[in-house]
């Protein structure tokens, strides 16, 4: 139960959301520009993982599994690779740039002084743009953000992890200013 009286049954961060609508929009706008908008080399499915990456150094079941589903359906991989692709990226065949950037997510997961001009010049030899490595950055912060939003209200989450595998073509259809899970 979550830790402030919402007066509905949604979970995660749509629970939130219908709480205080007034906040919904420009907090599933700023999703909407980093994780869909089509002006960007990166793709869909590539900023979905570095939103899932975060939220499972962050141990925010929701959203490690609402991003890692998405990511999933648009990298055409299941929930097995993306776990793999979680606990050791590293090991897994997945582009030396997007591993960089991964790796930036991390350490700004840690807190932003902890990015390296090394990770930086990594990222640059791996041919990440200045706008990748942004985004990357402003991607991790703000699910840093969205993380401890779920998680610091004590939201629930439905435990099947099946459940957001099933939601994400529909999610991935309608994005994020459309309302979900009814």
């Amino acid at each position: 139960m979550a830790h402030i009286e919402l007066n509905n049954d949604l979970p995660g961060i749509r629970g939130l959301m219908a709480f205080r609508p007034e906040t919904e929009r420009p907090l599933n706008l700023l999703a909407e520009t980093l994780l869909r908008d089509d002006n960007n080399s990166l793709s869909r499915g590539e900023r979905e993982l570095i939103a899932t990456y975060v939220s499972y150094l962050n141990d925010c079941f929701f959203c490690q599994n609402v991003h890692g589903a998405l990511a999933g359906h648009y990298l055409k991989c299941n929930t097995d690779e993306i776990d793999e692709i979680k606990n050791n990226f590293n090991s897994v065949n997945i582009s030396t740039k997007l591993k960089a950037l991964l790796d930036i997510a991390a350490s700004v997961q840690k807190g932003g002084k902890h990015v390296s001009g090394e990770q930086i010049a990594v990222a640059k030899n791996a041919r990440a743009s200045d706008v990748e490595i942004h985004d990357t950055v402003l991607i991790a912060a703000a699910f840093c953000m969205f993380n401890r939003y779920v998680d610091g209200l004590a939201t629930w989450a439905p435990q099947d992890r099946q459940f957001y595998v099933n939601r994400a073509p529909q999610r991935a259809e309608e994005g994020y200013l459309a309302s979900v899970f009814k």
